[in-house]
């Protein structure tokens, strides 16, 4: 969750109150400088808003941020899916980073599925199964952000790109409905091919039957 901060100030021997809005900031940022601003002493209101226009009170948000340090949040996400014409069979890559008791992880898994028709549709496969993956982690009501190198995934989902083609739809529908049943907020993200090698490379190893299942520590990672 981000948050944006709408402040009433009045400068120093000044008459006139001016009104400031904050761009969208990660709450702990924004209680931060909120603080800096009431330690003037020159402000009449500062209110908190989240992406959604919600208001939120300040003992609320230090409160969120307690409450977030036991569960998986910061998350961003890869997905790719691979699809081998001959033998019918689509290989779907996820890797999820995020933060949890301020420490940092990254899960990495494939699958191997059976009917399905083309690559495209591997891809919103490896992003269903990405979303099932952060189900089972119990990422809820938050906000996460998507990467993932098929321009048609990326831009249908977003509601970009118009969908003609039925399965797409079904998939869709799908990945509506789950992101909507967990409360997230997707920002989606188109990457290049390099980028998403994580990802891609998990597909390729679950056409080969290669299996990996595997949630590791690491170090701090960027969005």
């Amino acid at each position: 969750m981000k948050i944006r901060l709408e402040i009433a100030y009045k400068p120093k021997n000044g008459t006139s109150q001016y009104d400031m809005n904050t761009d969208f900031l990660p709450v702990q940022e924004a209680l931060f400088l909120s603080e800096d601003f009431e330690k003037t002493g020159r402000f009449t209101k500062i209110d908190f808003i989240d992406e959604t226009g919600a208001s939120w009170l300040k003992k609320h948000l230090k409160k969120y941020l307690d409450s977030l340090k036991e569960e998986p949040h910061n998350v961003l996400l890869y997905f790719d899916g691979g699809f081998h014409e001959e033998k019918r069979l689509s290989g779907v890559g996820v890797v999820i980073y995020y933060e949890q008791n301020e420490k940092y992880y990254r899960l990495r898994k494939n699958e191997l599925l059976e009917q399905l028709t083309s690559n495209n549709e591997a891809e919103f496969a490896a992003l269903w199964t990405a979303l099932n993956e952060l189900e089972a982690l119990g990422v809820h009501h938050l906000p996460i952000t998507v990467k993932g190198d098929s321009l048609v995934v990326i831009n249908q989902a977003k509601g970009e790109w118009p969908c003609y083609e039925e399965e797409h739809t079904r998939w869709l529908d799908r990945i509506d409905e789950k992101i909507k049943a967990l409360g997230l907020t997707v920002t989606y993200e188109a990457i290049n091919r390099a980028e998403n090698k994580e990802a891609d490379q998990l597909a390729s190893q679950a056409l080969t039957e290669t299996y990996i299942d595997a949630t590791t520590e690491v170090k701090k990672y960027h969005h």
